[in-house]
């Protein structure tokens, strides 16, 4: 909803979801790259455009790309959500059932920040979505001539000392 990541991730900023009648009905097709369906604001605005959106606007894209995206078939639905808590993140767990959240942080202070407000958002009683674990990103680099070192460029064991302190699974580190 917030931004070009999922497009430059995946190598598709040049794409474009396309629209098809199904039963009558308008319907986005997802982008489908690296065998993954994906839709993203990022697909359907112009590339370095900010999308100024309130709230409301935000959760009405969501509802669209739930309501009227073509997923056919999926074993999974992956949801990548802007970090801490917002109208999106509420609109999210009231509009589908949510079976599980994973927690992505890098290692500094400011991002364990918003993913410990992000793993307490998803355990409010009221909210009541498993966390299934943490990833960290950015954990470590290690130069492609020295394969056996490690460098904790932006901090080491953030994501395992979050999952350790919320009893959660750390369940992996990813390099830089």
């Amino acid at each position: 909803i917030s931004g070009p990541s999922i497009p430059v991730m995946f190598g598709a900023e040049d794409m474009q979801p396309l629209v098809s009648q199904i039963d009558g009905k308008n319907m986005i097709q997802p982008i489908m790259q690296y065998g993954i369906k994906m839709i993203s604001m990022g697909f359907l605005a112009p590339q370095g455009n900010p999308v100024p959106w309130r709230g409301p606007m935000a959760t009405q894209a969501l509802r669209q790309f739930f309501s009227d995206t073509h997923w056919g078939e999926l074993d999974y639905l992956l949801i990548d959500l802007p970090p801490g808590t917002s109208d999106i993140h509420l609109s999210l767990v009231q509009l589908v059932p949510v079976t599980g959240a994973v927690i992505v942080t890098t290692p500094q202070k400011v991002a364990l920040a918003d993913a410990t407000k992000g793993l307490m958002f998803f355990r409010q009683p009221q909210i009541n979505v498993p966390v299934l674990g943490v990833i960290e990103n950015m954990a470590y680099f290690t130069p492609e001539e020295l394969p056996d070192n490690r460098y904790y460029i932006f901090g080491k064991d953030g994501g395992k000392n979050l999952a350790t302190k919320y009893e959660t699974d750390l369940l992996g580190e990813i390099p830089l």
